[in-house]
């Protein structure tokens, strides 16, 4: 479904998408006994009294990941509904069999939550990168995957994933927009309207894309819920634009072109992805300087962008 709706209000926010999901998190171990909290060591500290008040239902494993994934795996089996959370590359990449095997061959589901994103900490160089992870559960079927945009996103993310039967990973990163914006269920909202084509954007890289997009003629719909994406909303807006789509993401480039590719197997379409690239940089400064040699500053798609509607 397509929304045209305003933005969130931004008031009273945590400071980052972490600080928000913890405190959400942490209220929602009070109000629910099915709720448990695995950890791996990391943010730990924001847990504290959520440990104090149900030692039984907040649990940290330790620097195991693989340890982290089970553990919840088992919750889930006796009837919980576990959030895990730690480090994206040590979260799906490295436990990648146990989501596979502990989840997904039990026929059970939880909460995946993942912090670092693609680059977020550059300086803790390539073994705490992970663009790779949404393609990664693109090979489960049935995963929904939230990409928040702004930490004000994160509660109501969160108390979908938590009250769902499915599994979910929840992707939170430092980069983010200046405002949140309300998406419901999912959904695709249109900021701006054009002809020569549809531009998707995926969580905290939308004020790039509409800065990118300034002065152009394309359409621009932002989602913070990547998985399922909203193919058939895609296809409506599509239509009005040539279907030529853009996809922009805050991971690997090409993630999503499959998805495209079947949404519109009946009827010839382009498609131009934009996302982190496949190459490794070998470059460890700032979140901000990945994003520009990757070409995902506003600068970076809108060169790109131009080029594909010229």
């Amino acid at each position: 479904m397509v929304f045209r709706a305003d933005p969130l209000t931004d008031d009273m926010q945590p400071l980052t998408m972490r600080d928000a999901w913890a405190a959400r998190l942490s209220d929602l171990v009070d109000a629910d006994p099915r709720v448990a909290v695995v950890l791996a060591d990391i943010s730990t500290d924001l847990f504290a009294d959520a440990l104090k008040a149900h030692p039984d239902r907040v649990i940290n494993v330790g620097i195991r990941e693989q340890l982290l994934v089970g553990a919840a795996g088992g919750l889930a089996l006796a009837g919980l509904r576990p959030v895990a959370h730690t480090y994206a590359p040590f979260l799906v990449e490295r436990a990648f069999e146990q989501i596979k095997l502990d989840f997904e061959h039990q026929g059970t589901s939880g909460v995946l939550v993942s912090v670092g994103a693609s680059y977020d900490w550059a300086e803790g160089s390539f073994t705490h990168f992970s663009p790779r992870d949404v393609a990664l559960f693109d090979t489960l079927p049935g995963w929904r995957v939230s990409v928040p945009g702004h930490a004000a996103e994160v509660p109501p993310l969160l108390d979908r994933a938590v009250a769902a039967d499915e599994g979910v990973y929840m992707r939170l990163s430092l980069r983010h927009n200046e405002n949140p914006h309300a998406v419901p269920d999912g959904g695709l909202l249109v900021l701006r309207e054009g002809r020569r084509a549809t531009v998707v954007v995926v969580g905290p890289l939308l004020d790039n894309v509409l800065e990118a997009t300034e002065g152009l003629d394309v359409t621009v719909a932002y989602t913070n819920t990547p998985r399922p994406l909203d193919t058939a909303a895609l296809r409506e807006l599509a239509a009005d634009t040539g279907d030529a789509v853009v996809m922009v993401e805050p991971y690997l480039e090409g993630t999503s072109a499959w998805l495209v590719a079947k949404a519109f197997e009946d009827r010839p379409h382009r498609l131009l992805s934009i996302g982190v690239g496949r190459e490794e940089l070998r470059r460890y400064g700032t979140a901000a300087e990945h994003e520009r040699l990757h070409g995902l500053d506003a600068a970076g798609i809108r060169d790109r962008v131009r080029r594909f509607v010229a």
